[in-house]
């Protein structure tokens, strides 16, 4: 099979002094990629030359995102990474991609010529000690410590755990397989992971680079970073008790040469050291967001949440609530009093900042007219909400704002408001809502597919179906997941923890245009020795069940306490119904489920076959049966740790940055 072309991708952060010569050694035919950190120097003007892209991100999110946005823009090509201070001597890219290997790691060289030593062994705390005590070249001289020290290991190609990231060739099937770097770690340990990850590397000696590098050496902010990601890592690869003893290695190790600046860093860093690094804070545009759902009462997992909180470490983001598609009447809406009483609470809130650790965020809810069938009350409704919406913008200081649409009903209030970017996020095809005045909400579709300077898809088929009308204006934003916080809890609430199992469940909107409850009610029928259990807040009466002792429907739970209900799923279910909504949708609980490490049976729809490798796709009612069936005899496609595995990467802070880059378009 034909080999992909390869991409070179280059991470910039204040790197002006060394860019240029790393480019100057880049041989001719490789594509060549520099994704600059929001540098604030003249890096990007020093990169600027005919057949180099530069992708500008508006944040510093790390080397990981740098690197995962490169990959993401070399599709379909072996990427090179390198750091900005590496020169690349003759033939090394062609005796790098001639091993033939998943990730391929060059021979090191400094400035003067001499070896460095770049390959690693797998971390252990035996390792760190030994290290601390007697010092990493001669730990590294018996096979404890972490570097490879001896010469001869440099001297034939061979594979090794890992190795030093500043310059490695890994190829696309590797990436298709394994997914982008693990952006937690901000700076250092992330190559680690994902070599760990992959299986390690091969040494390729014929391939030589030279490294300028050793600022980490010196710079001590940098030494307490690599520092306290070690211990990270090890959390993350062994628990919480390897963790402690590593942590306790270094403490000794930073300690006993603490007279250096740099171990006294090292030291109050691992003693102060929080659960991840920190993003460093830049300047930009503020964001104006028109939520799909509301704050006040719906579930806070949703994508405009989890997005626009996190663009709030960075930008000044003003979130307003859902001005719906639709006036709630009775007989044609479920619970009509109840949804015109909770949206009345909702205004009363007027403009509060609900997360004290984002200063930067604010919610508000307008008051609405929402008739949208006639367009005198279109307009009167419109003018109201824009007039409520510019003075809380002007009280805020907001300036001209990145606009975010995620409901159509939005373009009404927006067309006429200056704006520095107009991004319309298509989560789902709204027209296909039930209860909405579907031809009109359609038209509002029409008009911002047509007039958004930029148009966010997370559905694949709705992007292509879309595309005659988008063009190039059309990008895919996949849902993330809070993966730290969707973590197996081993204590259970009380609730749940009293239900017998084994358990088959569901967690998330009941809601009778998405839920196939009929097919719910066949699996409480066909096992009627498994407990069924139901978490969500239900747009339709749930009497159905009354007749099932083993259903249990235990109503809304926050978003705090999901992955605790999650944790005590056998089998997690996804029971969609086969309709024009979830042909388009991709639901968040997914890689919920799999981030919990769940045994997930579905119904098919475009999206889930994506992870086809860890889902059970049902083809039918009795296929589903079929398939729940067998998980909870075998325990579902791979191990729980797999199924975490394969969303690690699919942060919101990922995704955030993406939004960002994309809706500022630097």
């Amino acid at each position: 099979m034909e080999r992909s072309p390869v991409a070179v991708v280059i991470v910039t952060y204040q790197s002006e002094q060394v860019i240029a010569g790393c480019l100057d050694s880049l041989p001719g035919g490789v594509r060549v990629i520099v994704v600059d950190n929001a540098s604030t120097d003249g890096t990007v003007a020093a990169a600027t030359r005919p057949g180099v892209e530069i992708l500008r991100s508006p944040v510093n999110g790390g080397y990981a995102a740098g690197v995962n946005l490169g990959i993401k823009a070399a599709e379909g090509h072996d990427v090179l990474v390198l750091n900005a201070d590496i020169r690349l001597h003759p033939g090394a890219v062609e005796s790098l991609r001639a091993a033939d290997k998943p990730i391929v790691a060059p021979r090191l060289v400094d400035e003067n010529g001499a070896l460095s030593h770049s390959l690693r062994r797998k971390p252990s705390v035996l390792g760190a000690f030994a290290e601390a005590v007697i010092g990493g070249r001669r730990a590294g001289a018996l096979g404890l410590g972490e570097t490879v020290t001896d010469d001869k290991a440099y001297q034939g190609a061979h594979a090794a755990d890992w190795a030093t990231g500043c310059a490695w060739l890994v190829k696309r099937e590797t990436i298709e397989k394994h997914g982008l770097l693990d952006e937690r770690y901000f700076l250092y340990s992330e190559e680690t992971e994902y070599m760990l990850r992959a299986g390690g590397v091969w040494f390729e000696p014929r391939a030589v680079v030279t490294h300028i590098g050793g600022e980490v050496s010196t710079n001590a902010r940098l030494w307490s970073m690599l520092t306290a990601n070690k211990v990270r890592l090890h959390r993350e690869l062994h628990g919480r008790f390897a963790a402690f003893l590593l942590w306790l290695a270094m403490i000794v190790n930073e300690g006993l040469r603490a007279r250096s600046p740099k171990h006294r860093a090292a030291l109050r860093g691992l003693f102060g050291m929080r659960r991840w690094p920190e993003e460093v804070a830049s300047e930009g545009p503020s964001y104006l967001c028109f939520s799909a759902q509301d704050w006040w009462y719906h579930n806070r997992a949703h994508s405009d949440f989890q997005l626009l909180r996190r663009v709030a470490r960075h930008r000044k983001v003003l979130l307003v609530n859902s001005i719906g598609l639709r006036m709630p009447s009775p007989g044609r809406s479920t619970q009509f009093l109840r949804r015109i009483l909770r949206k009345a609470k909702s205004v009363a809130m007027l403009v509060r900042q609900p997360i004290p650790e984002t200063p930067n965020f604010y919610v508000m809810t307008p008051a609405p007219l929402p008739f949208y069938g006639k367009p005198w009350l279109r307009k009167l409704n419109s003018v109201l909400v824009r007039t409520q919406v510019r003075a809380v913008c002007f009280f805020l200081r907001m300036g001209t704002p990145v606009v975010v649409a995620t409901i159509p009903t939005a373009w009404d209030v927006v067309k006429p408001m200056r704006h520095k970017g107009l991004v319309f996020n298509r989560s789902d095809r709204h027209s296909a809502f039930p209860e909405a005045d579907q031809g009109t909400i359609a038209a509002l579709e029409d008009q911002l597919l047509s007039n958004s300077d930029t148009v966010l898809y997370v559905s694949r088929a709705l992007q292509e179906e879309e595309s005659a009308l988008t063009g190039n204006r059309a990008h895919f934003l996949d849902h993330g997941v809070d993966v730290d916080h969707f973590t197996r809890r081993a204590e259970l609430p009380a609730d749940i923890a009293s239900i017998p199992g084994p358990r088959i469940g569901f967690f998330g909107s009941l809601d009778d245009y998405l839920v196939d409850f009929d097919l719910v009610e066949k699996v409480a029928r066909e096992f009627p020795e498994a407990s069924v259990v139901l978490i969500g807040d239900a747009t339709c009466s749930m009497e159905r069940y009354a007749g099932y002792p083993n259903v249990h429907w235990l109503d809304f739970r926050s978003y705090e306490q999901i992955p605790g209900y999650g944790s005590a799923f056998d089998v997690a279910l996804m029971p969609w119904l086969d309709n024009d909504w979830i042909k388009h949708a991709n639901p968040i609980k997914m890689k919920e489920y799999l981030a919990l490490g769940l045994a997930v049976v579905s119904t098919d729809f475009p999206e889930v076959e994506r992870y086809s490798d860890v889902i059970r796709i049902a083809s039918g009612e009795a296929d589903f049966i079929d398939q729940v069936r067998l998980t909870l005899k075998d325990g579902g496609l791979k191990t729980p740790a797999e199924r975490r595995a394969a969303v690690l990467t699919a942060s919101w802070d990922s995704r955030a940055r993406e939004l960002m880059q994309i809706a500022e378009d630097r």
